[in-house]
């Protein structure tokens, strides 16, 4: 078993490598803003489907930007079918990660405890 976990966690790193580049450098669509990037990408066992948790700084709306990733998920598979080598290339499921916010929300909580 632990075995199979090493080659997802490979796989969730080859993707999130690539799904990067393809973001930055590839997609042309306006209403997708700021600084996008993708801190983690979860694959499901069956290799079916794969969680993109996205980061968005400067964005002008997260939720228009979340939006045209989610269109753009098809040409975005696509570029990844012919980059890994995959039987099965699995469909991309966009999510916002705030984990950030998160952690910028606990560090101003901790710093207003200190006052």
């Amino acid at each position: 078993m632990p075995k199979n976990n090493n080659r997802l966690n490979r796989i969730d790193e080859e993707l999130r490598k690539e799904i990067s580049n393809i973001i930055s450098f590839e997609i042309k669509n306006p209403d997708a803003t700021g600084l996008i990037s993708v801190t983690k990408v979860k694959i499901t066992p069956d290799l079916k489907y794969a969680k993109v948790y996205i980061s968005m700084l400067n964005s002008k709306s997260k939720e228009k930007t979340l939006e045209a990733l989610k269109k753009s998920s098809g040409y975005i598979r696509s570029e990844i079918a012919k980059r890994i080598n995959l039987r099965i290339t699995p469909e991309l499921v966009f999510e916002e990660d705030d984990s950030m916010e998160y952690g910028m929300k606990i560090d101003s909580i901790l710093k207003d405890l200190n006052k």
